[in-house]
């Protein structure tokens, strides 16, 4: 059994876990992220992110799936626990942050942690408790028309009150900026008042290693993956390249998409302009009872060789708000991803072996349909999104995958990826 494990890491979607991984790598971890929480042994390394699929299950189910994957990290050695949200800080006032923050924290023995999104090098900044998207408000961007958590409201104090029992504070960026030791005690001037959450700004990347000094002795942080850049130096890690290797890349390309972001919806239309092959699932004709996924299979399989194909269900939410209204959200969600997964699964039968699918909830759908059980984290592609090596046991081959959060990566992210492998 590991004793010596410095992170342990529960993320609440699949691409938010290696977005964070990423991060991790950079500054110098070697990081290993599960699908779901695992079995038997840890595997060597000085993080272990468990991704979990429980942003947008009820509360309860996501209280009890994170702290099945704490059990797990803290009987395996970790010290220091993260709890990977989105950068976005996608939720309603029902949770699921709050809950299991809440939830983490009683069990660790905790009464207190900070809370940030920030992630600056994608251009997420929080001043005076405001989450910005760029130059705009989180309200202002496109999350406010997310079809599962509309974020409608950027004051994330607020935000995180309204989903929390304990009470909610704020440290300033004028705080922030003084550095760790006044950060430091801020933090515990909030916690003998009663507070337990602190929200936390940062504008930029020596915030973040600031705020990673100060809290080096708190057992618990709320965060999305830009805070992750801050914790390697509490264990004396560097950064290095050894931390990112993985094997060669060979075989066949593909991406799937499924996220329908304005980051998203970018780069197929990118790809599209460059002329090179694509396909559109229709989410109307799956429900009809048409034969999508092989039909799919069957255009994909002699396109494959020396250029990306594309397999998408990605639309501007005009398009995805008529599909939910005829076939509803929940289930138009559950179809597509279900038939994305399997047009992966079925891609990779057929000699793919790097393979990019973005969207949280397709990649979530697409890893476990792919049977796969943990990825060793590789280099970055953008920010938030590294290269994986994992083996697909319900294929019996090893692949490359790359998980895109919906709204990461430049527009030209799905044909530069492939050329970042070598």
């Amino acid at each position: 059994m590991t004793t010596n494990l410095p992170l342990g890491c529960i993320a609440d979607d699949f691409t938010g876990a290696t977005d964070l991984a990423n991060n991790l790598v950079r500054a110098g971890m070697r990081v290993v992220q599960t699908i779901g929480v695992p079995e038997g042994p840890a595997p060597e390394a000085d993080a272990v992110v468990v991704a979990l699929k429980s942003r947008t299950i009820p509360a309860a189910e996501a209280v009890a799936q994170s702290l099945a994957a704490l059990h797990w990290l803290r009987s395996h050695g970790a010290r220091q626990f993260y709890f990977k949200v989105c950068s976005t800080f996608d939720s309603t006032p029902q949770g699921n942050i709050g809950p299991v923050a809440e939830a983490l924290l009683e069990a660790l023995g905790s009464s207190f942690c900070c809370v940030t999104p920030a992630f600056p090098e994608n251009a997420r900044t929080v001043y005076k408790g405001h989450l910005f998207v760029g130059d705009v408000l989180l309200s202002d961007s496109g999350m406010r028309n997310h079809p599962l958590t509309p974020m409608t409201d950027p004051n994330l104090v607020r935000v995180m009150q309204a989903q929390s029992q304990g009470k909610v504070g704020l440290i300033e960026h004028r705080v922030v900026r003084g550095g760790a030791a006044p950060i430091h005690a801020r933090l515990r001037q909030l916690q003998d008042e009663g507070y337990r959450f602190a929200i936390v700004d940062a504008l930029d990347n020596e915030d973040l290693m600031h705020l990673g000094r100060a809290i080096a002795d708190m057992p618990l942080v709320v965060a999305g993956s830009g805070v992750a850049i801050g914790l390697p130096q509490n264990h004396g890690l560097a950064p290095s390249a050894a931390a990112a290797a993985l094997p060669p890349a060979h075989g066949a390309t593909a991406i799937v998409s499924g996220s329908c972001s304005q980051a998203t919806n970018a780069q197929v239309a990118d790809f599209l302009r460059r002329g090179l092959p694509a396909l559109a699932v229709d989410p109307l004709q799956i429900a009809s009872g048409r034969d999508v996924v092989g039909e799919a299979l069957a255009w994909a399989e002699p396109r494959l060789g020396d250029q990306p194909v594309l397999v998408y269900s990605s639309a501007p939410p005009e398009s995805v708000r008529s599909v939910q209204q005829q076939l509803g959200v929940g289930n138009a969600g559950e179809m597509v991803e279900k038939a994305l997964a399997a047009i992966a699964k079925g891609l990779v039968d057929r000699g793919v072996r790097q393979l990019v699918v973005a969207g949280g909830e397709t990649s979530g759908a697409a890893v476990q349909a792919l049977g796969v059980q943990q990825m060793r984290i590789g280099p970055q592609i953008d920010p938030g999104v590294p290269w994986c090596h994992a083996e697909a046991q319900a294929c019996g081959r090893t692949v490359h995958l790359a998980l895109k959060s919906g709204n990461f990566g430049t527009t030209d992210f799905f044909t530069k990826a492939f050329g970042q492998l070598g």
